[in-house]
């Protein structure tokens, strides 16, 4: 991993030439490679890094599917 967001380390190109995936769905995959990646790595500073950015990465998911749902209200 070299830190550069766009670089295809992951295997992000890939996913995104073979179906058309929402940001939700991006961010999921995005997660999961980063902690198979992570599982990988012995105990330290870059595995804990991995797996921090996999938690946001599933949070901004969440958070995002929320705000987008038919069912939000809003603000009053």
């Amino acid at each position: 991993m070299n830190g550069s967001k766009f670089d295809d380390s992951h295997g992000w190109g890939r996913i995104m030439k073979r179906k058309k995936l929402s940001l939700e769905e991006q961010w999921r995959a995005e997660a999961e490679t980063l902690k198979r990646e992570a599982e990988q790595l012995p105990q330290g500073k870059e595995r804990e890094g991995l797996l921090r950015k996999a938690r946001q990465l599933e949070t901004a998911s969440r958070v995002n599917e929320w705000l987008s749902s038919p069912g939000l209200a809003p603000p009053r």
